[in-house]
């Protein structure tokens, strides 16, 4: 969300005092975006989205989250669903009681041998991976922007996209 808000151009700030979140607001063309970090560890997002959807009211929430069902760097926008074992989107379908909400992954791949999932996610990312995934997160960020802007099947195809643009496949 920060390279969102960079690439928009537009800086966080606190969010009410109520709402355990970062925020950064911005008008795109005829639409009013609101990006949030929640101030929380990612398995308990749950409390801050929902304090967030109940203060802004929005017409569409799109959640972004990792996911290493994904080959690395893949991104993948859809609707509704599980929660594919993800802890954080598991806590965000618990406080709000729905699954009806848009989620942009980001594919980190699985992990090696038998590391555990959970391990492999918080560790950061290798010399030879963070300038892919560097491109990959100013891809993502391009995504939430169309995804206000242009709506969710513009920029569904645009994720669907991305892959090939930055690996050739």
């Amino acid at each position: 969300m920060v390279a969102a808000a960079g690439r928009i151009g537009i800086p966080f700030k606190r969010a009410p005092r109520w709402i355990r979140a970062e925020i950064a607001e911005a008008s795109l063309g005829a639409e009013r975006a609101v990006l949030a970090l929640p101030m929380t560890f990612m398995n308990e997002s749950g409390g801050p989205v929902q304090a967030l959807v109940k203060y802004f009211k929005p017409a569409r929430l799109l959640v972004v989250h990792d996911d290493i069902d994904l080959p690395f760097g893949k991104l993948r926008l859809h609707e509704g669903r599980g929660t594919g074992g993800h802890n954080g989107v598991a806590s965000i379908v618990r406080s709000l009681g729905d699954t009806g909400f848009w989620r942009l992954k980001i594919g980190v791949g699985r992990p090696p041998g038998r590391m555990d999932p959970a391990a492999f996610v918080l560790r950061g990312f290798t010399k030879q991976e963070q300038p892919d995934m560097d491109l990959v997160i100013v891809e993502a960020a391009d995504v939430v922007r169309s995804f206000a802007q242009d709506g969710a099947e513009t920029a569904r195809q645009q994720a669907g996209e991305a892959y090939g643009r930055l690996f050739g496949k």
